[in-house]
């Protein structure tokens, strides 16, 4: 892998429940990891949802291997990247040669 790819920064962020003062839990995303990436991916499809036309932003990060990024599963994480947030769909360990990760992940809608 090209080091000279890997040319935007993406965060990481894990959900965890968090107790206040009285004992109220809730949830909240905080910052796990942040690394260089690739980005890539079909940013322009429309899809039809409920006789609406939704623009969908289907993305795919792909970062160096380390321990960090590959502890990142779909339940629990989310990428944060150019001020918008993504859900991880699928984490590919590229054959398993701990070399690169990719991450297929779709945009939130809020």
């Amino acid at each position: 892998m090209e080091i000279a790819l890997l040319n935007v920064k993406v965060t990481f962020q894990k959900n965890s429940v968090v107790a206040d003062d009285i004992g109220n839990r809730r949830n909240v995303w905080e910052d796990y990891y942040t690394c260089h990436a690739t980005v890539s991916g079909e940013g322009g499809q429309e899809k039809a949802a409920a006789g609406l036309t939704v623009a969908e932003a289907d993305l795919a990060f792909t970062v160096r291997f380390c321990k960090r990024a590959a502890e990142v599963t779909v339940d629990g994480f989310r990428i944060l990247f150019g001020g918008e947030i993504y859900n991880i769909v699928a984490v590919d360990h590229m054959n398993y040669k701990k070399k690169t990760l990719k991450f297929r992940c779709e945009k939130a809608r809020r």
